[in-house]
């Protein structure tokens, strides 16, 4: 429950009262249990992150193409599941917080950064070392903000036509244009 609440309110907008109503605990349950709330949040985050369609692993498909598609596809898939909320925990969850939590925002930065060496070493296969550092940058720039976009009410049809979108300008990849 507290992970949801994290999840669709970020940190800073979800409130003791909420968690320990959504828990049905008392607030000295809930510090007996997980200590502060940062405590709690980094647990939820945890849980969250350990879900299997949250799990960022990129794998090679045939083609650059098809490896990045695929890559734009899965975090779509991801952030308009029916099942969850939308958009991501670790894109939007503490974006901006207050000077007392800056730790814990710098925690949660650690998670997105550490998606960008993954990335890189993958697009290697296909582009020069610092093309990859730059479309690696892209990409995430991309699927961080289609998380945003689904937080916002965008649906999985809408992520779709920035998908193809962004495919349409890879060299050699006319089929992807929108138009054709």
């Amino acid at each position: 429950m507290a992970m949801r609440l994290f999840w669709r309110h970020g940190y800073e907008g979800v409130s003791i009262n909420d968690l320990t109503g959504a828990m049905g605990i008392a607030p000295p349950s809930l510090y007996a249990a997980f200590g502060t709330k940062a405590d709690l949040y980094r647990e939820a985050l945890q849980r969250y992150t350990d879900r299997p369609e949250t799990q960022f692993h990129p794998e090679p498909r045939g083609t650059l193409a098809e490896t990045i598609r695929h890559l734009l596809e899965t975090a779509a898939d991801a952030v308009t599941s029916p099942e969850g909320e939308t958009g991501c925990m670790v894109s939007t969850g503490l974006l901006a917080c207050g000077e007392a939590h800056a730790d814990l925002a710098q925690e949660v930065a650690a998670i997105r950064k550490g998606m960008h060496p993954q990335l890189v070493a993958l697009l290697k296969r296909w582009l020069a070392p610092r093309n990859a550092q730059a479309t690696a940058t892209y990409l995430l720039t991309l699927m961080q903000g289609m998380a945003i976009q689904a937080r916002d009410g965008a649906d999985r049809a809408t992520l779709q036509q920035i998908i193809e979108i962004s495919l349409s300008g890879l060299p050699g990849n006319e089929a992807a244009k929108p138009d054709a």
